[in-house]
């Protein structure tokens, strides 16, 4: 994050109200001159009703705009559902340009609704894991079966000098290897 030398538009991180990132960003896009990026996940969770979509804020609680500071600042300030522009002190850092830039596209590559990256927890048949919770949290293991219906899959399991099969949940695991892009992992 710099200070930008002249007054043009630059990216700023926006704080909105707690779980009103959406609302703050449509009130933004409502203001002229503001550019808005709010980047979302989309994934399935398991509730008591069952599977569901679900969509929450890349950066909770934080959106981007793009805006002239001396210009729309207090418009930007107080836009329904934004807290704030963060600032440390009297300094309004920018989010660099090629950095939005970048994540603008990242999140295209996986777009199925505008600014949605869609999140799919598949496993499969050789996959390595780790055990994210439960007794074997931390174990490392092989995918060997997979029961997408049942939401689990059996692992093989080094444990006591053996190599044993195991079953459990398929939301248990984090996926590891060479197929998780560094920096991302389920």
């Amino acid at each position: 994050m710099s200070e930008p030398k002249e007054d043009l538009p630059a990216w700023y991180v926006v704080r909105s109200q707690v779980k009103r990132e959406k609302l703050a960003a449509e009130s933004l896009r409502r203001l002229e001159g503001v550019e808005v990026f709010l980047p979302r996940l989309r994934y399935q969770k398991t509730t008591r009703r069952g599977r569901v979509w679900w969509v929450e804020a890349l950066f909770p609680g934080y959106l981007l705009a793009k805006f002239s500071r001396t210009e729309m600042s207090r418009g930007v300030t107080y836009a329904q559902g934004v807290s704030k522009i963060v600032n440390f002190g009297d300094q309004m850092p920018t989010v660099p340009e090629k950095f939005v830039e970048e994540l603008r596209a990242e999140v295209a590559k996986h777009e199925s609704q505008p600014e949605e990256i869609v999140v799919d927890w598949s496993v499969q048949v050789g996959d390595e894991v780790e055990i994210a919770d439960g007794p074997f949290k931390g174990y490392e293991g092989e995918v060997v079966k997979v029961r997408p219906g049942d939401e689990r899959v059996s692992l093989l399991l080094e444990f006591l000098g053996e190599m044993k099969p195991i079953e459990m949940s398929l939301y248990s695991l984090i996926l590891s290897g060479p197929d998780i892009p560094e920096g991302w992992s389920s």
